[in-house]
C-alpha cells in the first residue's frame, strides 16, 4: 500500500474510531503513530519523531494563551459579572417584546469579550437567564434556542480560544485574527436579536414582557457592568496598543477577573481550587487533542496527502467559490457530529493548504485571516445544530422541564440567521477584513 493511499485512509479511519467512542484525541494519536510506522516500516523513526514532536508541541507559546483564557474565563463567573452583564441588558430591553431573550444575547456578546469558550459562556449564561426567561413566560423553545445560540457568541467575540488554535495552526497573527473576528461577531448578536423579534410576533405567546425601568435604574445596572469594560480594554485594548501580546494579555486578563471576583467575595480557598481544577481540566483536554492532531498531521505529511490535494485542486481550475461553498457544506456536516476544536484540528492541515492556493482576489494573509473567520462561524454553527451540537445539549439539560425537541425546534431560526450571516461575509470578505485593513 503507497504511502499516499495510507494517507487517504487515514481520515476516515480517524472518524471510525471516533464513532465507537474513542476520544478523540486518542483517536488521532493512534492513526498518526501507527500510520506514520506503515509509511516508515519501523517504530525507531516514530518514538524518535515522537518525543520531539511532544516538546514541540507543548513549547509552543502560543499555546500558553489557552490556559489563561480559561481561567479568565472561570475567575469572570465566579465574580459574578455574567449575572451584571444579564441584569444590564434586561434593564434597558426587557420592557420590549422579547426583550429578556434579547437581553441573554447581549449579555451573552459581552461575556464572550471576557471568555474565549462556547462551551462555558452558555452554561454561564444558562444560569443566568433561564430562570428568568422562565419567569417571564417564555416558552422552553425560545428560552433554550435563545440562550444556546447565544453560546456560540463565545468563541466568535474575542477573545477566542479556537482563533488561538487556527492561528496555531495556519502560523496567522493572533491579533490580525481577533480584529477581523469583531464585525461578524457584533453581525451575529445583531442577527439573533431579529430573529427573537421575528419569533416573538410570529408565535404568540412565546415571550413576555418586564416592566419598564426608569432611566435612573436602567444606568445604575449598566454602571454595575464597568468590571467588564476594565477586563476588555486591558486584554484587547493592551493588544492592539502595543502594550501586551496576546498571551501578556490573557495573564493580565486572568489577574484582572481574579481581583475582581476577589472584590466581589465570592473567592475563597474551595472556589480557587475548583476554578484552577477546571481549568487545568479543560487545558489538559484541548492540549491532548493539540498532541494528537499534530501526530496525524506527522503523519499526512508523510504521506504527502496535503500537498497532493492541493496541487490537484490548483491543476483543475476549478471555481474557488464553488470549492469555498463544497468546503463549508463539509463543515455544516462534520458540526453535526464532531465538537468544534476537534473539527478544526482534524480537518485544517488538510484544507487549508488546498484552499490557500486557490485565488479569491486576497493576498496570502488576507486570505489566512478572512477563511479563519469563516470556518469560525461555521463550526459555531455546528454547536447549535441539531442532532449533535454540544450547546444544545447543556442548556437542555439545565431546562428539565423543555423536551429535547423542543430546544431543536426553538434554535432552529438562529441557525437560519448563521446561514444568511455566512453567505454575506462570504460573498463579501472586506466585510471581515475592514477593521485589519484599518489598524494594520
Amino acid at each position: 500500500m503507497t504511502p499516499l493511499l495510507l494517507g487517504f485512509l487515514g481520515l476516515p479511519a480517524v472518524l471510525i474510531l471516533i464513532f465507537l467512542r474513542v476520544p478523540i484525541g486518542i483517536a488521532m494519536l493512534t492513526i498518526g503513530v501507527f500510520g506514520s510506522w506503515a509509511v516508515t516500516g519501523s517504530f525507531n523513526p516514530v518514538s524518535a519523531q515522537f518525543k520531539n514532536l511532544t516538546y514541540s508541541t507543548y513549547a509552543s507559546y502560543s499555546l500558553s494563551v489557552v490556559p489563561l483564557f480559561l481561567l479568565m474565563g472561570q475567575f469572570a463567573t465566579l465574580g459574578g459579572l455574567s449575572s451584571g452583564l444579564f441584569n444590564a441588558a434586561a434593564a434597558w430591553l426587557g420592557h420590549k417584546r422579547g426583550g429578556v431573550a434579547m437581553a441573554a444575547i447581549g449579555a451573552s456578546a459581552g461575556f464572550g469579550a471576557i471568555c474565549g469558550s462556547s462551551l462555558a459562556t452558555a452554561a454561564t449564561m444558562g444560569q443566568v437567564a433561564l430562570p428568568e426567561l422562565k419567569k417571564y413566560g417564555y416558552s422552553g423553545a425560545l428560552s433554550t434556542g435563545a440562550v444556546a445560540a447565544g453560546g456560540t457568541l463565545g468563541i466568535l467575540i474575542p477573545p477566542s480560544i479556537i482563533l488561538v488554535i487556527f492561528a496555531v495552526l495556519t502560523e496567522q497573527n493572533i491579533a490580525k485574527l481577533f480584529m477581523g473576528a469583531f464585525v461578524p461577531g457584533i453581525l451575529a448578536a445583531i442577527g439573533y436579536i431579529i430573529v427573537i423579534a421575528i419569533y416573538v410576533r410570529m408565535v404568540p405567546g412565546s415571550g413576555g414582557v418586564r416592566e419598564r425601568l426608569p432611566y435612573s435604574q436602567r444606568f445604575r445596572e449598566l454602571g454595575k457592568t464597568w468590571p467588564v469594560l476594565v477586563v476588555f480594554l486591558l486584554v484587547i485594548g493592551g493588544i492592539y496598543a502595543g502594550i501586551f501580546t496576546p498571551t501578556e494579555a490573557a495573564a493580565v486578563g486572568a489577574a484582572g477577573t481574579f481581583i475582581i471576583a476577589l472584590a466581589a467575595r465570592s473567592l475563597d480557598r474551595k472556589t480557587i481550587v475548583e476554578a484552577c481544577l477546571a481549568t487545568a481540566s479543560s487545558t489538559a483536554m484541548i492540549f491532548l487533542i493539540v498532541l494528537g492532531a499534530a501526530a496525524l498531521n506527522g503523519f499526512l505529511a508523510m504521506s504527502q496527502v496535503p500537498q497532493v490535494m492541493a496541487a490537484w485542486v490548483g491543476e483543475q481550475g476549478f471555481n474557488p467559490w464553488v470549492v469555498m461553498v463544497l468546503v463549508l457544506v463539509f463543515y455544516l456536516v462534520m458540526g453535526c457530529v464532531m465538537d468544534s476544536l476537534s473539527m478544526i484540528l482534524l480537518t485544517v492541515p488538510i484544507i487549508y493548504p488546498m484552499m490557500s492556493v486557490l485565488d479569491f482576489g486576497l493576498t496570502p494573509d488576507e486570505f489566512g485571516i478572512w477563511f479563519g473567520i469563516i470556518v469560525l462561524i461555521v463550526v459555531e454553527v455546528g454547536l447549535i445544530t441539531p442532532p449533535v451540537g454540544m450547546n444544545l445539549f447543556i442548556i437542555n439539560s439545565m431546562s428539565p422541564e423543555t423536551r429535547l425537541s423542543e430546544t431543536y425546534r426553538g434554535v432552529l431560526p438562529f441557525v437560519a440567521s448563521d446561514m444568511v450571516r455566512t453567505a454575506i461575509l462570504v460573498a463579501f470578505p472586506p466585510i471581515t477584513l475592514w477593521l485589519v485593513w484599518m489598524l494594520y
